[in-house]
């Protein structure tokens, strides 16, 4: 798990984001910065980067290693202070809280503004830089990327997805965005994953996500990625979360992932309310109806 920054944003000065950013600069170019380039990276003198190498070395933010030259790469807990002072400068964020969510591929914090909201940092690309990049469409026809930029671009894609589909489609509301963070409204409710549903509600929270599943297919979207931990029940309807894998509705392989999404959906739903749902739900066939713009509700 990757260290909370927040609490060392008041111990930073301004010239130790000048060097972060220097750093951030030059981890366009290569993994590692050379010490010699820091200076015209950062706008800081030779003297002033040292020190401040120092002090953000000491704080976890950087890393130093030696190879052919003195090289400096970003610990992610850099790139989160880059990130996180940007958002309070903006005054979208104005306190931060506790988590509520750490995984392989992003990190969701509660933080408060004028009410309370989420924010998100994605990971991807950090630990399994090479899957991603291979993977991921926003990365796959770059040659020259960093975890830096595939985590941007998640970020990016995500936040891009959330500004089309919100309020038409339940989704969290986008607040705001920079780097490989997104600000969103914190949402209601429970993991669907830690739900148990009564029997009366299974077939009804079913046909409920088809129902956005199609909304968001006539937007142009599929969630491609679509599971039991990406849901949040409320006693008022169900929100879809994590969009940066969405493709969109004309991408050569979206009818594959619209009906994986369906089988993972159907297929827990299945497991879990093994009396309820209809052995005769198939979820290819509903794939196939939302595709046409012909879902109309799940047989009772």
């Amino acid at each position: 798990m990757v260290r909370n920054v927040a609490e060392l944003l008041a111990e930073l000065d301004s010239e130790d984001f000048y060097l972060l950013s220097g750093i951030e600069q030059g981890m366009r170019f290569s993994e590692w910065v050379q010490r010699e380039k820091l200076p015209k990276f950062s706008g800081l003198t030779p003297e002033e980067v040292e020190y401040r190498l120092e002090r953000c070395l000491k704080r976890g933010l950087i890393e130093k290693k030696t190879i052919q030259y003195e090289g400096y790469t970003l610990q992610f807990e850099g790139y989160d202070a880059l990130a996180l002072r940007a958002l309070v400068e903006r005054d979208t964020i104005a306190e931060f809280g506790s988590p509520l969510g750490v995984g392989k591929e992003s990190d969701v914090y509660e933080v408060k503004s004028y009410k309370p909201l989420a924010l998100k940092y994605h990971r991807e690309g950090y630990t399994n830089f090479r899957e991603v990049h291979r993977e991921r469409d926003y990365t796959s026809e770059n040659r020259h990327v960093s975890w830096l930029y595939t985590a941007r671009k998640a970020a990016e894609r995500e936040y891009e997805v959330l500004e089309t589909l919100y309020p038409d489609i339940s989704v969290p509301r986008p607040i705001d965005q920079n780097r490989h963070a997104i600000v969103m409204e914190k949402m209601p409710g429970v993991e669907l994953s830690r739900t148990r549903l009564e029997d009366d509600q299974v077939l009804g929270v079913l046909e409920l996500l088809c129902w956005e599943l199609t909304r968001a297919y006539e937007y142009g979207y599929v969630h491609a990625d679509m599971s039991e931990y990406n849901v949040f029940v409320a006693e008022d309807g169900v929100t879809i979360f994590d969009w940066p894998q969405a493709v969109s509705t004309e991408h050569e392989h979206a009818g594959e992932f619209l009906d994986r999404d369906l089988t993972n959906l159907v297929g827990y739903f299945r497991r879990k309310y093994p009396r309820i749902v209809p052995d005769d739900l198939e979820s290819d066939a509903i794939a196939a109806e939302i595709a046409a713009g012909s879902f109309e509700s799940i047989p009772r």
